[in-house]
């Protein structure tokens, strides 16, 4: 059985039927029913035409769920005739269901959930898997956001930038289980840069790559976190990185700045460099300014005072974070590495505990700790 082909076939499955008039959430589990009928019948008798298949059997499987449904006479009329055999349609779907999935009405998790139900085709105990709760869980999250979009039309192209939103949550919620989520966002964008000329998705998609380039490296043989200027350059993954670079500077040429390319551009500006200290910091800075009017948003100050303190001396870097609300994700923690390069190690050590109270998981609080026991270690404590 091929699930990679499963996988591919699903969006183009589900447009068509709701383009025939099927209600998304019917459509859906339509749609997962003729993919669980594909892994017990294919391994003994494949199909000719995958998707058509798929097609046919999840279109019956929809019409036999609409007459059994007394409660939908209403679609009487829609199921009076079957569309003829023939071949599976060949418009592709896949960009109306990104949008349709990334409603403003659905909460980010629940965006996230659906799509990868609906366009990542992942079955609901992988996404509950790799979200690493029960799987009624995750069930009942997707068919809270089938229900919210049920019905949903859309007449006009939907917000592009609402759409990769949801696919950089899906990259940062990054991997467990048997479904690598980081691997499962860059797969889905790259469906989407094929579908859609925009520097943005491009820049998201440089962003990916460039990131998931160090991801071998940032992690020790025993689990614990290995800071950037660590970290081995000689794992990192240089086609992803060459590759990230080249869509980077493509869509940059075009003149359309967006914060995903500012942000590809400090994450290439990292990779380009082969020791931490070569890592051109003033540029970086330039960028962050970039971030900033793109997007005023007080983590990029946060990064933006860090790669000052790299670029001007860890005194300008203070400076720059004094200014900011020290109840910020992370604050703490940059605090306490601005006072370490400062030479002031019984702040930087306290600051490094704190910090570690506050970490949002247990590798980062691990490492923090490991950071404030190292420099009480130096001080004779």
């Amino acid at each position: 059985m091929d699930e990679a082909l499963l996988r591919s076939l699903t969006p183009g499955v589900l447009g068509i039927l709701v383009r025939r008039g099927a209600d998304f959430a019917a459509a859906e589990d339509a749609v997962q029913d003729a993919l669980v009928e594909a892994v017990r019948v294919w391994p003994e008798d494949p199909p000719r035409d995958a998707k058509g298949w798929l097609v046919t059997v999840a279109w019956r499987r929809f019409l036999d769920a609409t007459r059994a449904d007394t409660a939908r006479r209403r679609r009487e009329d829609l199921v009076e005739e079957e569309p003829a055999a023939g071949p599976a349609s060949a418009v592709d779907d896949t960009l109306r269901l990104y949008f349709l999935c990334a409603h403003p009405s659905l909460t980010p998790s629940s965006a996230v959930a659906l799509t990868l139900r609906a366009v990542g085709g992942l079955t609901t105990r992988q996404i509950a898997r790799a979200y690493l709760v029960p799987e009624a869980t995750m069930a009942q999250r997707i068919s809270r956001a089938k229900r919210t979009v049920s019905g949903v039309r859309f007449d006009r192209p939907g917000d592009v930038a609402t759409v990769l939103r949801v696919l950089y949550l899906v990259f940062n919620e990054g991997y467990s289980g048997d479904v690598d989520l980081a691997a499962e966002a860059i797969r889905l964008t790259r469906q989407l840069a094929a579908r859609v000329d925009h520097p943005e998705v491009a820049g998201l998609l440089a962003l990916m790559l460039l990131h998931h380039a160090r991801r071998a490296a940032r992690t020790a043989a025993d689990g614990s976190l290995v800071p950037l200027a660590e970290q081995d350059r000689s794992r990192w993954d240089t086609a992803s990185i060459a590759e990230g670079v080249a869509i980077l500077q493509a869509a940059l040429a075009r003149d359309r700045l967006g914060e995903f390319q500012a942000q590809a551009a400090v994450a290439a500006l990292h990779a380009d460099a082969p020791s931490a200290e070569d890592t051109d910091w003033v540029q970086i800075v330039e960028w962050y300014d970039e971030l900033v009017r793109l997007t005023d948003n007080p983590v990029v100050r946060l990064n933006r005072a860090v790669a000052v303190g790299a670029a001007d001396g860890p005194r300008a870097g203070l400076t720059a974070l004094a200014a900011l609300d020290d109840s910020l994700p992370r604050h703490t923690a940059a605090a306490a590495y601005l006072h370490e390069r400062d030479g002031d190690l019984a702040t930087a050590a306290r600051l490094y505990a704190e910090a570690a109270h506050k970490a949002p998981d247990l590798a980062e609080r691990d490492h923090l700790t490991r950071q404030a026991a190292r420099l009480n270690a130096r001080l004779g404590r």
